[in-house]
C-alpha cells in the first residue's frame, strides 16, 4: 500500500493513529463478509467507522470505538447475530483487547 508523504516531505500524510483506526475498520469489514458467508447472510453493503482519542505524544489510544452499518435482506435478528459474532472473532480487535506487548528490536531485521 502506497502512503503519500506529508506536503513538507518529512514523514507520511497519514499518522499511525489513523492507520490503527483503519486497521480496526478494515478488519471488521472484511470479517463481516467472511462471517456472513459462514452464517449464510447476504450482504448488500457494509460501512464501518472507527475512532479513538489520542491525548498526547507517547500516550496510548483510549476510548477506542467502532460502528458498522449493514444493508442486507436478512432479518434484524440475523444481522445482530452477525455483528456480535464478527466482533468476537475480529483479529485486530482481539489483539488490542489483549494488550499484546510490542518490542523494539536493535538492530532491525535486514530488509528484503
Amino acid at each position: 500500500m502506497a502512503v503519500a508523504p506529508k506536503a513538507s516531505g518529512a514523514g507520511s500524510a497519514t499518522n499511525g493513529g489513523e492507520f490503527l483506526m483503519l486497521a480496526l475498520a478494515t478488519c471488521y469489514c472484511n470479517d463481516l463478509y467472511r462471517e456472513a458467508a459462514r452464517l449464510g447472510v447476504a450482504l448488500d453493503r457494509v460501512e464501518v467507522w472507527a475512532e479513538a482519542e489520542f491525548e498526547g505524544i507517547g500516550l496510548a489510544a483510549r476510548d477506542v470505538r467502532y460502528h458498522a452499518r449493514v444493508q442486507s435482506p436478512a432479518s434484524p435478528d440475523a444481522i445482530a447475530r452477525l455483528l456480535r459474532e464478527t466482533d468476537a472473532v475480529a483479529e485486530v480487535h482481539n489483539t488490542l483487547r489483549q494488550g499484546v506487548p510490542v518490542q523494539w528490536i536493535d538492530p532491525p531485521p535486514p530488509s528484503t
